[in-house]
């Protein structure tokens, strides 16, 4: 046995010192680059690269066995000479491990790149100048894995050298690299420099450690070279690790606890950095099914932007992914989006024809929060008179959509106290806004501006209205910018509405419009018994916005409509009717009031006014006139049955001349005009007795031409009871004309009496008719 053993010592030391010597001669009187045509020729068999070799190849010996060649680049198979290379590197170095050489394997130990740089290229037809590689790697891949097999898994490279190559490498590192990608069909130019990568016992059977770090930079110019005043439009430093395993037989490609930190600085927000953090549990890809899997995935994000202030907004989002290359699909499944202020958004979504026209579907569910934060954190948040306005809104839909517009196809939402369901439509970049939704309800006047202060004095309402008009070049324009450029279709149903005060109940509207140009096509519902009717257009394709709208009213009733407009008791009460047709001009309340133009018709049925009795008034009149007293018991009201009158607008200005109201005997009319912008008031009515079978008292027939003449003047937000009065100063010139006319009158009877005899004589000598004549002549004279 120890003879045994001596006798093997000594074959192996034979053995050992045979190598040592061969490696010895090897690398003392062999040249290595006689190598170089060899090389240039496997490279172009296997790859069809075309390469150069200015560098020396170079052997090491201690402290392990090696190869390096320098200078090295490579141009495609139809590349000319004179074009940018397609890939180059200053060095690159393979090592071998010593002891493996013995038992005849061949160990790479290390393998080293330097400066490597590659230029890829898509062009206007979409094709990558590095497809022609990959399909000539494609073609020798099992060449590839039968070489690069380990030694105990597949046959000899060379069986009759016996040699095998076992891929087990100590270590990969690739240092100080660039990747250079144009995109003719995009004219875009992406960067990668600095790139680092470094893998350790690299082997195709287990998992092995995988670093790498780079820094991308993006140019919105495909032309662009190398320029230092050229400002990329983003820039990106990424750093990663994972475990990796290779599975070159059965092209099953697997990352294992990856981690991707990323930060990125945009040129629009200067030194503002954006943060990035991927993290993978398990990554598999397979080139046999050309698919993708991800499993455990999550994105952590801390973005930082001026329209959401100082403070950065951190997003994290949970996903599971799964890629069919073929189908052009895409999965993600259990998506969960969580972040500050209780955001919880979750769902799934299908990605279709990725590669053609990405569409997609899925369902997505938004959990109960308060908007408020979010709006305020991007300066959005509008003036509500509710603090709790759009402190509560959740929905749940299913999705579907391309990458210019969002469907939600079944929509519920929910928005404070109310529901909404139906579908909505949007799109992504804010030039469409599409919806057919039914709700519940909805408090319209939650979700506007604060009204203002009630405990205001008259005088200074009036004083801030008359300010209000003299500035309003000053006013701010109305939000209506945004809806120029919107393509707008869309239909809304509320069992109630409350907007301004009115309650409309079963409400209705479409409306429509592209280009500048919008209709509410239709607005109808029930308020306050009645109903209510509108149609409008608002066009903005001028400097100065255009609007038309023709409001309509049937038998609304006044007392709650007035109460809810005005925020004070109603004078008066009935069934109101109105019917308008009106256009104006601007971009202010203001301007809009100033050039308001149209006709308005209304009516008022069945209705009084409070607090007043015109018929005790006028009785009253009459009584005096005739010297008697009134004994009966009036109403403190006036009762009417109908009240009619059509204002004709200009600039601004109501006009009326046909203000007719009719109260049992007594006929009411007057005129006057209204200025819709400083809220000034000018009216004159006069009200007349007249014989009729519901007369309010016995009307003597001279009185029935006297009117009782009412002024009214003054501000709408001024105290009402010092509105009217009675003119007195009319109500005494009308009577004396009265009088003036029954003194004539009576004076002409008197003489008429007294020449009678006279006047028919005078016929008998005249001629027939001369006494008529004289008659009718002094009657002239009297009146």
């Amino acid at each position: 046995m120890r003879a045994l053993l001596r006798t093997l010592l000594a074959v192996i030391g034979v053995l050992g010192l045979v190598v040592v010597g061969a490696v010895v001669y090897v690398t003392t009187f062999f040249d290595p680059n006689d190598l170089k045509p060899r090389l240039i020729d496997v490279v172009r068999e296997q790859t069809g690269l075309e390469l150069t070799l200015d560098g020396p190849l170079a052997w090491s010996f201690y402290p392990r066995l090696g190869v390096s060649v320098a200078d090295a680049e490579a141009w495609l198979p139809e590349q000319s000479a004179d074009e940018e290379v397609f890939a180059a590197l200053d060095k690159a170095e393979v090592s071998l491990a010593f002891a493996p050489l013995l038992t005849g394997e061949i160990a790479i130990e290390g393998l080293t790149l330097n400066g490597m740089r590659l230029n890829l290229e898509r062009d206007v037809e979409g094709q990558g100048n590095w497809e022609v590689l990959l399909e000539r790697l494609d073609e020798r891949s099992e060449e590839a894995a039968e070489a690069l097999a380990p030694a105990s898994a597949g046959p000899a490279v060379n069986d009759d050298a016996g040699m095998r190559v076992a891929l087990n490498v100590a270590s990969v590192t690739l240092r100080d690299s660039e990747v250079r990608y144009r995109d003719w069909q995009r004219d875009l130019q992406l960067r990668v420099t600095g790139l680092d990568i470094t893998g350790s016992n690299v082997n195709p059977q287990r998992a092995f450690p995988l670093k790498s770090s780079f820094r991308l930079s993006a140019y919105p110019d495909a032309a662009w070279q190398e320029s230092d005043d050229v400002e990329p439009e983003w820039v990106s430093s990424v750093r990663g690790e994972s475990r990796v395993r290779l599975g070159l037989r059965d092209g099953r490609y697997e990352l294992e606890n990856l981690n991707l930190e990323t930060s990125t600085t945009l040129a629009a927000l200067e030194d503002r950095k954006q943060q990035a953090n991927l993290q993978l549990r398990q990554l598999v890809a397979s080139t046999e099914t050309r698919r993708l899997e991800i499993d455990g995935g999550r994105l952590d994000t801390s973005l930082v932007h001026p329209a959401a202030g100082d403070r950065a907004l951190a997003l994290s989002l949970g996903f599971i992914a799964d890629l069919d290359i073929d189908e052009q699909r895409l999965h993600l499944r259990s998506l969960e989006l969580s972040g500050p202020d209780d955001l919880d958004l979750s769902g799934s979504v299908t990605l279709t024809e990725l590669f053609e026209a990405p569409r997609y579907t899925g369902l997505v569910s938004l959990a109960p929060l308060s908007l408020r934060p979010w709006l305020a954190r991007f300066d959005a948040l509008p003036e509500t008179a509710s603090d709790a306005a759009l402190g509560d809104v959740a929905l749940t839909s299913p999705v579907q959509g391309d990458l210019e517009r969002l469907n939600l196809t079944n929509l519920t939402m929910v928005v404070d106290d109310s529901t909404f369901t139906g579908r909505l439509g949007a799109g992504l970049f804010g030039q469409s806004l599409s919806f057919d939704l039914q709700g519940d309800h909805l408090d319209l006047d939650a979700y506007l501006p604060p009204a203002e202060p009630a405990a205001e004095s008259a005088m200074l309402r009036q004083l801030l209205g008359r300010m209000a008009y003299a500035d309003e070049d000053q006013e701010a324009a109305l939000p209506i910018a945004w809806l120029a450029p919107l393509d707008l279709a869309g239909e809304l149903r509320l069992e109630r509405l409350t907007a301004l005060g009115l309650v409309i109940r079963n409400a209705e509207l479409a409306v429509e419009g592209r280009e500048g140009v919008h209709q509410l096509s239709r607005f109808e519902g029930q308020l306050f018994d009645g109903s209510l009717t509108a149609s409008g257009e608002l066009d903005q394709r001028e400097e100065t916005p255009r609007w038309a709208f023709a409001p309509r009213l049937e038998r609304v009733q006044v007392v709650p409509l007035y109460a809810a407009l005005a925020d004070q008791e109603s004078p008066l009460r009935g069934r109101l009717s109105l019917d308008g047709d009106l256009t104006t001009r601007g971009e202010t309340r203001g301007l809009m009031t100033r050039n308001l133009n149209g006709n308005v018709a209304l009516r008022i049925d069945d209705g009084a006014v409070f607090d007043v009795n015109v018929s005790q008034e006028l009785c009253g009149v009459v009584a005096a006139l005739d010297g008697e007293e009134m004994s009966r018991d009036w109403s403190s009201d006036t009762r009417f049955e109908r009240a009619e009158a059509s204002f004709t607008l200009r600039d601004g200005m109501a006009h009326n001349d046909d203000l007719e109201i009719s109260i049992p005997g007594i006929r009411l009319g007057g005129g006057g005009e209204f200025n819709l912008a400083t809220q000034r008031f000018d009216y004159s009515a006069a009200a007349r007795l007249v014989d009729s079978a519901d007369a309010a008292c016995r009307v003597n027939p001279r009185l029935e031409r006297v009117p009782l003449p009412v002024r009214c003047e003054g501000q709408l937000d001024e105290d009402s009871s010092e509105w009217c009065r009675f003119d007195r100063a009319a109500f005494q010139s009308a009577l004396g004309e009265i009088l003036r006319d029954e003194a004539s009158s009576r004076a002409a009877q008197e003489i008429e009496e007294r020449l009678g005899g006279a006047l028919e004589g005078l016929d008998e000598r005249l001629g027939e008719g001369a006494g008529r004549e004289l008659r009718e002549g002094l009657r002239g004279l009297f009146n």
